[in-house]
């Protein structure tokens, strides 16, 4: 993802934007769907933690997965029926260019026929089956650790990991899955997101819980 953005790009208000997200898929048809994929994908953002849990905590409004970028291609070939627009700043490019592209790292699955989006897939920056922070090139992980998945073989992104990207700027239901996730998490699970959150986000409130 680069700094700057390419012109054009629509803006939709808010209510469109919930209209349009009104029925994303649930990780199993995305899963269905991309299935034998060689790209080590994987859910992210709240469904990954519900996953963690064996359980769904709450309504989510959309469908998260993440994808080395230069496995983006092949997530995109197993939906010849669908768009995917870019995403960045509030702004969505339909049909969009390498620029778009190069300029943002979300894509969302449009089904062309309703407008409705189904799937935010998130094109992560990586060396190889290396995966790098897009906050911080200084935290590299191996695909192999950040990947976990449920006993029906969904994958999903280590929860340790999905709460150092809600800790940016928690809303309230950030809050509230770190309240929920913490109890669950493992000594080990609890290092490891200190540490990233003290490379990250220095200072951050949710650090002195972890060794509560």
């Amino acid at each position: 993802m680069t700094d700057d953005l390419p012109p054009g790009g629509a803006v939709l208000g808010a209510a469109e934007l919930d209209a349009r997200w009104a029925h994303p898929w649930r990780p199993e048809q995305a899963a269905e769907r991309l299935d034998g994929v060689s790209a080590p994908w994987c859910v992210a953002a709240g469904w990954a933690l519900d996953l963690f849990r064996g359980e769904q905590s709450r309504e989510h409004g959309d469908l998260e997965i993440a994808v080395p970028a230069a496995g983006f291609p092949e997530i995109r070939r197993r939906f010849p029926e669908g768009a995917f627009d870019a995403v960045g700043s509030g702004r969505i490019w339909t049909q969009p260019g390498p620029e778009a592209l190069a300029a943002t790292y979300q894509t969302w699955l449009r089904d062309p026929g309703s407008g409705r989006f189904l799937l935010d897939v998130f094109r992560e920056p990586h060396e190889g089956r290396t995966w790098i922070c897009r906050r911080d090139e200084r935290l590299r992980l191996p695909y192999d650790t950040l990947i976990e998945r449920t006993g029906d073989g969904v994958p999903y992104q280590v929860p340790e990991l999905v709460l150092l990207f809600k800790a940016k700027a928690p809303r309230p239901k950030d809050q509230a899955d770190f309240d929920a996730v913490l109890p669950l998490l493992s000594p080990a699970r609890r290092a490891l997101l200190a540490g990233w959150l003290d490379l990250v986000h220095p200072g951050h409130p949710w650090r002195s819980r972890l060794h509560a």
